[in-house]
């Protein structure tokens, strides 16, 4: 690693020197993109070795949670973080964007990213960085390695240890409001685990990004998308407003619901947060007892489930999946009574920024498993569609981060509709009540996750962009919710408690910070794009995806262009328009008719 690590900044500082001697004067443009060329060529070369050490040893750590693997992310971590934020790289890709002007538009959007690469590890603050990684190596062991316990025993242990996967299997099957509580309590308590932690890594990520001019760490991952901390909030902020004709409605009509399931009185100031089956209130599942989707795949099997993912590609032109794939990928559970303990979050992974692509996750014969295959999938073949020499290393990515996320919803959506499922053989049946269906997808999938996202992306905004005390963390969060979601926490003493950390329960805040508004984004996105694929194709002959492989080639269009376009040229290429709720508004409309007859109105 050492090797590697000081060959590749010996050659960013040699690339730097020409740039000292003079070479960035002005001169013929042909010269300046011969030097940006050149750098740009070693940059990715490294760019790449190294992303494909990190990759491996975050996977290791993250497929086998041990201190072992936690020291070699730790390490690998440190090595790219040396890398891309090298003060000879730095200073060579603010040279040549000195004369972007003499450039091609690809080499300014490389050297931008190796700004924005740069932004995570300032090199002239060695030490700050290696806190840093050394920190959220530590942290994030702490979350993948974390137990459960509902009931202690008198001594403190815990006979009955659970995965986050057997709490909220728990919390899904109990309808006694005191153990609900318990189940809940159980579910949070690593937030009191995880906060002493990310309070140094809040302070640690803040200098970082502060180092590098930028006004906070929630600021600087807004950046790719050409955007402030302020603009991104105001945009996010806007969805809430524009979706509260949606979601009012549906949110009353689910406090009645909730209401008469545990026999309480309808709720006035807000739902208590250990009504929902979902820990974080995020989505409202269980209230619609004709959609027993599991059903559906109760036979097919996990396995069998990964495999229709791959074929929905398949169908619409893309290539199977790698051999490497099959043999890479962490598809399954870790066994129950095993010592190996993984992360329980689904996730894609690009490793080697070529052909090297797996997915971890969970695989079980049900209904999140379907969906959840579609989407990883849909990562696995966005990285596959863009690896080709057009799109250089550093540009090997979505055309922001919430493409990514949204393309793979999308696909999930598609995947979803009742005439594919029967394409796949599945027993859906040919009457449907389509209200039912779209109060589903409402409360599971959409409308009531939408101002959770925002919920997270404001809290995180506050903690990075405005220093948030710790000592209003807990209390904060809970506000944020109940002025977005509608939520109120099971006890108002809860919210008083500095000690404890609601809101750093989600993973994000330490595997994935301040980039939550990439699924509110992600969100909007997939019913734009469905809307345009639906009124393009579906709507006008068959509703078959195998019979329209002009959608594919509209796909790929998309996905083949990786970071080498800005995302709204691409977006207003694929849609003819901008980023807009008004689909995803028209899509329920019917729903919210139905709402205003069946006590969601006001």
């Amino acid at each position: 690693m050492k090797l590697i690590l000081m060959a590749a900044l010996a050659m960013a500082a040699e690339e730097a020197a020409v740039a000292d001697d003079g070479a960035t004067a002005p001169g013929p443009a042909d010269g300046i993109r011969a030097e940006a060329a050149a750098f740009l060529d070693v940059y990715n070369s490294m760019y790449r070795s190294l992303a494909t050490v990190s990759s491996e040893a975050n996977w290791r750590a993250s497929t086998d949670v041990k201190p072992l693997n936690e020291g070699l992310r730790t390490g690998a971590d440190q090595a790219w973080m040396a890398f891309v934020g090298a003060p000879a790289v730095v200073a060579k890709a603010r040279a040549l964007l000195d004369r972007a002007d003499a450039l091609d538009p690809l080499q300014v959007r490389q050297l931008r990213q190796v700004l924005f690469e740069a932004g995570d590890a300032p090199g002239d603050r060695p030490d700050l960085v290696a806190r840093r990684v050394a920190a959220e190596s530590a942290l994030a062991s702490v979350q993948d390695g974390f137990v459960y316990c509902v009931d202690r025993a008198a001594d403190g242990s815990c006979p009955e240890p659970l995965t986050a996967v057997d709490l909220d299997a728990r919390m899904a099957g109990e309808r006694d409001l005191d153990r609900r509580l318990a189940i809940w309590r159980a579910g949070k308590e690593e937030g009191r685990a995880i906060k002493p932690g990310l309070v140094e890594l809040r302070d640690l990520r803040n200098e970082v990004a502060r180092a590098m001019g930028y006004s906070s760490f929630f600021a600087l991952q807004v950046a790719p998308y050409g955007m402030t901390a302020d603009e991104m909030m105001a945009m996010l902020d806007g969805f809430v407003a524009d979706m509260q004709p949606v979601y009012a409605p549906l949110h009353r009509w689910t406090a009645r619901r909730l209401a008469e399931r545990y026999g309480q009185p309808v709720p006035e100031e807000g739902i208590p947060a250990h009504w929902f089956d979902n820990r974080w209130a995020q989505e409202w599942g269980g209230l619609v007892p004709s959609m027993d989707l599991d059903a559906l795949f109760a036979d097919r099997g996990a396995e069998r489930i990964v495999r229709d993912a791959e074929a929905f590609y398949v169908d619409l032109g893309f290539e199977p999946l790698p051999a490497s794939f099959w043999e890479k990928s962490d598809l399954y559970p870790a066994p129950a009574d095993g010592d190996r303990r993984k992360n329980t979050h689904a996730s894609a992974w690009h490793v080697d920024l070529d052909r090297d692509v797996r997915v971890l996750m969970n695989a079980r014969s049900d209904a999140d498993t379907w969906f959840t295959a579609h989407h990883e999938l849909g990562h696995v073949y966005y990285f596959l569609s863009y690896s080709r020499p057009e799109v250089p290393m550093v540009l090997r990515r979505g055309a922001n981060r919430a493409f990514h996320e949204g393309i793979g919803e999308f696909a999930a959506m598609l995947a979803g509709r009742p005439a594919y499922l029967r394409e796949r053989g599945l027993p859906v049946p040919r009457r449907q009540d389509r209200t039912a269906a779209l109060l589903d997808e409402a409360l599971v999938q959409t409308v009531a996750f939408l101002p959770f996202s925002v919920a997270v992306s404001r809290f995180e905004y506050e903690l990075y962009e405005k220093d948030l005390p710790p000592d209003r963390w807990q209390s904060r969060w809970w506000e944020i919710v109940g002025e977005l979601q509608g939520v109120v926490p099971p006890t108002p003493e809860r919210a008083a408690d500095p000690a404890l950390c609601d809101a750093c329960t989600k993973t994000h805040l330490v595997d994935d910070p301040a980039a939550y508004y990439d699924y509110t984004i992600a969100t909007v996105l997939k019913y734009q794009l469905y809307q345009h694929v639906a009124d393009t194709w579906l709507r006008r002959g068959s509703p078959r995806l195998a019979d329209h492989p002009e959608i594919g080639t509209w796909l790929r269009g998309i996905l083949e262009k990786g970071g080498t376009e800005d995302w709204r040229v691409v977006l207003r290429e694929a849609t003819g328009s901008d980023l807009t709720t008004r689909p995803m508004v028209e899509y329920f409309r019917p729903l919210v008719r139905w709402l205003d007859r069946h006590g969601g109105g006001e």
